[in-house]
């Protein structure tokens, strides 16, 4: 009897040690576009959910996607989609959950300049492809009246990593412009032309912070946090617009009329006078099913607590929240884990 009741004991020592432990923790990867977010999100989440821990890494949207077709993760995020042949060759099923509308921006640093630099497709397509080489250009003059741009040579900053980033600037240089679009193309990892490169969001800001008479690309809230200028770009309504929490949204409202229903949605050069043209969903890629059941049931809980209570949180870090149709679909995919 004694031996039954000991035994017991222990059992249910050890069940109260797992609770308190709770599921295995979630690891996902990939993008740091919406890192500060995710951040934000995991850390709130957790303490409402103390039995669901989540580790996420900012490593890059390539990067994580690779570690997901190694199953090294639970989840992956990225700023693009999978393609229909990625997606046939992927080793596991995944659904694409947008998580915000976030957007890119072209930072610079011009000492002395106090208004806003502005760029069109040609000129941003130009000083990357290194056929603009110098800041008082007659090309960037001639859509900068007023400004005093001097006689400096430019200095380009770009992403050394797989980056969903980069993705979204490239994608758009080759909408926008026939050389960019055969001499380099849109990718996560392209050649190149000209200039410096910096690892992750982080790294690009900082660089461009500190590099004088330098122009890079780095996600909204890196450009709000490392203090640094960001140019106007004009969109496909021929408007000068700047990233903010209107030309957002704007982007993702405008293109609602066809959105797919399993949301693999490009925001790149959205039509509409307000419209942004570096906007962009982020999205996380997670498995249709889970081997393990604890972990689908939290990654469902997580994914429905983001399409809700976590949209409240975007705007305080400079993203935007899905529109409402969006959310309605995402939430729709999620389903019932397993």
């Amino acid at each position: 009897m004694k031996r039954v009741l000991w035994n017991s004991l222990i059992a249910l020592t050890l069940l109260r040690g797992q609770a308190a432990r709770g599921a295995e923790p979630l690891s996902g990867a990939g993008a740091t576009f919406p890192f500060p977010l995710y951040q934000k999100w995991i850390s709130t989440f957790e303490k409402k959910f103390p039995g669901i821990q989540i580790a996420y890494k900012p490593i890059g949207s390539g990067a994580g996607i690779a570690e997901l077709a190694a199953k090294r993760i639970d989840f992956a995020a990225s700023e693009f989609p999978l393609t229909d042949r990625e997606l046939a060759s992927f080793p596991v099923r995944v659904r694409h959950i947008p998580t915000v509308v976030g957007g890119v921006v072209i930072i610079y640093r011009l000492d002395g300049l106090v208004q806003d630099l502005r760029l069109t497709p040609d000129t941003l397509a130009g000083i990357y492809l290194g056929k603009i080489r110098r800041w008082n250009d007659p090309r960037l003059r001639s859509i900068n009246r007023g400004l005093p741009l001097p006689d400096r040579e430019i200095t380009t900053v770009h992403r050394s990593d797989s980056s969903g980033t980069t993705f979204i600037l490239t994608s758009y240089l080759s909408q926008v412009n026939a050389e960019w679009k055969s001499a380099v193309g849109a990718g996560a990892v392209v050649p190149w032309p000209t200039g410096k490169a910096g690892e992750f969001s982080d790294g690009v800001a900082k660089q461009v912070a500190a590099t004088p008479d330098s122009i890079g690309y780095v996600e909204f809230f890196y450009a709000l946090e490392n203090r640094v200028s960001y140019a106007l770009l004009r969109n496909s309504a021929g408007q000068f617009v700047q990233a903010d929490l209107t030309s957002l949204p704007a982007a993702a409202e405008s293109l609602l009329a066809g959105m797919p229903d399993d949301l693999r949605l490009s925001l790149v050069n959205a039509p509409g006078k307000a419209s942004y043209p570096l906007a962009s969903l982020t999205y996380l890629l997670v498995p249709e099913k889970f081997e393990n059941e604890e972990k689908a049931k939290a990654m469902a809980e997580f994914l429905r607590w983001l399409l809700d209570t976590g949209q409240k949180q975007a705007g305080a870090l400079g993203y935007v929240a899905l529109p409402a149709r969006i959310t309605e679909k995402a939430v729709k995919l999620v389903g019932k884990p397993n």
